[in-house]
């Protein structure tokens, strides 16, 4: 495991010392990319204030204005920042990619260095939505949708928090359960 980290580290410094040029401008073009993300999150926080979206005091705001705001802010961050920067990056990296001479290619893919990764880390992005999503659910059903953060107490934000993870760990769970029992009777029969 150890040489193949260190080699995957040689094609690295390789890679970057044959395309340092290729490597800073994508590194330009991401740190463009955080700055206008950055510049498009404080336009709009001004402007939902100004339009009236939110209230100026966060005492007033509720679940519905939260979430109109997050909703509205990923839809800006998106059509202004994201889709550009996405349509450049692909076209930047198919145009590089492909005068990179055929030899090369398979080195770098001998060496590992643009293998796939495993994305199991992932898992938990999903889940910590899930989570949010059960967490507004219980909001909406206890009326407290439209009710100002400041009117809340803290064992109402905790409670419903934890009846929130109890329930998306249970409804996981079970099927998860079921699954893993089966699939455990299914090897333990094989290997009879």
């Amino acid at each position: 495991m150890e040489q193949g980290s260190e080699k995957e580290c040689k094609a690295w410094k390789k890679f970057l010392r044959r395309h340092w040029g290729a490597t800073a401008l994508f590194v330009a073009g991401a740190a463009a990319a955080l700055a206008g993300a950055v510049l498009v999150y404080l336009w709009f926080v001004g402007d939902a204030q100004s339009a009236g979206l939110v209230p100026a005091e966060l005492s007033l705001w509720s679940m519905s204005y939260l979430l109109t705001f997050l909703l509205n802010l990923a839809f800006w961050e998106l059509l202004v920042v994201g889709v550009p920067v996405a349509v450049a990056a692909v076209v930047a990296y198919t145009l590089w990619y492909r005068r990179l001479p055929a030899e090369e290619k398979e080195e770098y893919r001998r060496a590992g260095l643009f293998k796939d990764r495993s994305r199991g880390s992932d898992a938990g992005d999903g889940m910590t939505f899930l989570f949010f999503l059960a967490f507004m659910v219980l909001i909406y059903l206890d009326g407290y949708w439209e009710v100002p953060f400041s009117s809340w107490t803290f064992d109402y934000l905790v409670y419903t928090c934890l009846t929130a993870v109890v329930g998306v760990l249970v409804i996981v769970g079970i099927p998860l359960a079921i699954g893993g029992i089966w699939w455990l009777r299914r090897e333990m029969r094989s290997e009879a």
